[in-house]
């Protein structure tokens, strides 16, 4: 069983009801956990660089890009488009993405969303 990431989760994300949606495939807190594990198991290290972040009341959104490196050494470039959905208190209630690779393999297309 994957290590699953839980005590970062709750500062970012509200409870219980956190919803995501990445190119197109909803994932609810329970699936989103598994997605972060997966990266866990692959990615050594990485940095996203935002581009424009714009806040309306409970509406957030922003462009970033994702620099990830993987454990073979392999590279993989992702940009991100976000438009979400902030609980009360600011924390993420749902977040829906598409994302774009501009470098990579094929096999990483869907690192976004894989579990």
């Amino acid at each position: 069983m994957k290590a699953r990431p839980a005590p970062a989760l709750p500062r970012h994300c509200s409870p219980p009801g956190y919803r995501q949606r990445t190119d197109g495939e909803w994932a609810d807190r329970a699936e989103f956990l598994d997605h972060i594990s997966h990266l866990r198991g692959i990615v050594a290290g990485g940095k996203v660089e935002v581009h424009d972040e714009l806040y309306d009341g409970d509406k957030y959104a922003d462009r970033h890009t994702c620099h990830i490196t993987k454990n073979d050494g392999t590279t993989v470039t992702m940009e991100v488009y976000v438009f979400a959905d902030l609980a009360p208190d600011g924390r993420f209630h749902r977040i829906e993405e598409t994302t774009m690779m501009l470098s990579g393999s094929d096999a990483d297309r869907n690192i976004g969303s894989a579990r």
